[in-house]
């Protein structure tokens, strides 16, 4: 099953804000500093703390540098990663995001990437939030991420080239096709790094996906806004993938006037006009005559057809029609071996994993005539051999 990080941006979205609710959510700190270690920064120190927003407990996390932060050419920043010592999927997702914040810089400053020097967005906090965000998400096995709308605050911020509109021009051309929602706020909620994170990772933004809930992460911003919690909170949990299901017309009829060696015929014609299903079971009919009562499961669009052979094969004058829900199970065919003949074995599966096998009792009765062996026999070969393919998950381009 797939699991998911849904990324609920409450009051924000910035790079240390991601960094603490995953860790807040569990992830292993040591995580972060190999990170950090693998950068190679010197001097730089992440602290760790508790805090809170509005009365709810998080965590913070905050980038302790010696120096005055740094600012670095396009081709240095991406040179930090490419040099460090970091897990392929690690380093191939900090490259992509830096690569989109490069792109949004380059674009609102109408400079080429090769002469780009990267002024707020050039430290190593930036190194150290994009990377470790990464790093801490395949630690803990997430294999989707979903975001929130994101809040679009108005207001101004003061940056080294002067006071620009919030959110940040870089914000909005990093955040081409996510969903945005208006807030009540006079404050730069969401930063270039944490857009480019998003921008890289998410795979949809909108509601939360149906899902099992495993923890909770609460991120603190360092702002303490009047309005709202400073917080990003990260739920955790695994993919649900409710029950296929499709609507079925139950298609019945009750005779006391059907030769009984027609039965089976009645039912061939229902099949072969599209019933998924047929059966029969005795009835008490008027005047205590005994009968038979013959129901037939249909698609809505095969309803009419098998109306119509019951009323042509039947005795019948009427059939009564229900409608229902009728859950199943995907179905896939493999093939088995018995004593060097093919038999084939339908599976069932749910959530992409075998829970069922039957071997086709047509093979069977087949390979039953050519060796001189019962059925049963056959029959219970090919199970056993089918046996492998249960609890297991196949490939679906197989099925």
């Amino acid at each position: 099953m797939t699991t998911i990080a849904y990324l609920d941006c409450v009051g924000g979205l910035a790079g240390d804000m991601l960094l603490a609710a995953l860790l807040d959510a569990g992830a292993s700190h040591d995580v972060l500093h190999d990170a950090v270690r693998a950068l190679g920064l010197d001097n730089v120190k992440v602290e760790v703390s508790g805090t809170e927003r509005h009365g709810i407990a998080a965590t913070h996390v905050e980038i302790l540098e010696d120096a005055a932060p740094a600012e670095r050419s396009a081709r240095a920043l991406t040179d930090v990663v490419a040099r460090a010592d970091l897990a392929p999927r690690v380093a191939a997702a900090a490259l992509d995001a830096l690569g989109r914040l490069i792109r949004a810089e380059s674009s609102i400053h109408r400079a080429s990437s090769n002469n780009l020097v990267v002024h707020e967005a050039g430290g190593d906090d930036t190194l150290i939030d994009i990377v470790g965000t990464f790093a801490l998400l395949e630690a803990l096995g997430v294999e989707r991420v979903v975001c929130s709308p994101i809040p679009y605050a108005r207001g101004m911020i003061a940056t080294q080239h002067g006071t620009i509109p919030g959110p940040g021009p870089a914000v909005l051309a990093l955040l081409g096709g996510a969903l945005l929602t208006g807030v009540d706020a006079e404050a730069e909620l969401v930063t270039p790094t944490g857009a480019a994170i998003v921008a890289t990772v998410a795979t949809s933004f909108g509601e939360l996906p149906p899902m099992r809930l495993d923890a909770v992460g609460y991120g603190a911003g360092s702002r303490d806004l009047r309005l709202r919690p400073n917080l990003l909170r990260i739920a955790l949990g695994t993919e649900y993938v409710p029950l296929a299901s499709t609507d079925v017309a139950l298609l019945a009829t009750s005779i006391d006037d059907l030769v009984p060696e027609l039965v089976p015929d009645v039912a061939d014609a229902c099949r072969a006009a599209g019933a998924l299903d047929v059966w029969t079971a005795p009835v008490q009919m008027k005047k205590g005559r005994p009968g038979v009562e013959i129901t037939a499961v249909a698609r809505p669009e095969a309803e009419q057809a098998v109306a119509r052979a019951l009323l042509t094969h039947a005795t019948t004058l009427g059939v009564r029609v229900a409608h229902a829900r009728r859950y199943e199970l995907e179905r896939a065919f493999r093939e088995v071996a018995v004593e060097g003949h093919r038999v084939r074995v339908k599976l069932g599966l749910l959530d992409g994993r075998v829970v069922n096998a039957v071997p086709e009792h047509d093979d069977c009765a087949s390979v039953a005539a050519l060796t001189g062996r019962p059925v049963k026999q056959v029959w219970g070969d090919a199970l056993a051999a089918a046996r492998g393919f249960e609890g297991g998950s196949l490939d679906p381009d197989a099925r």
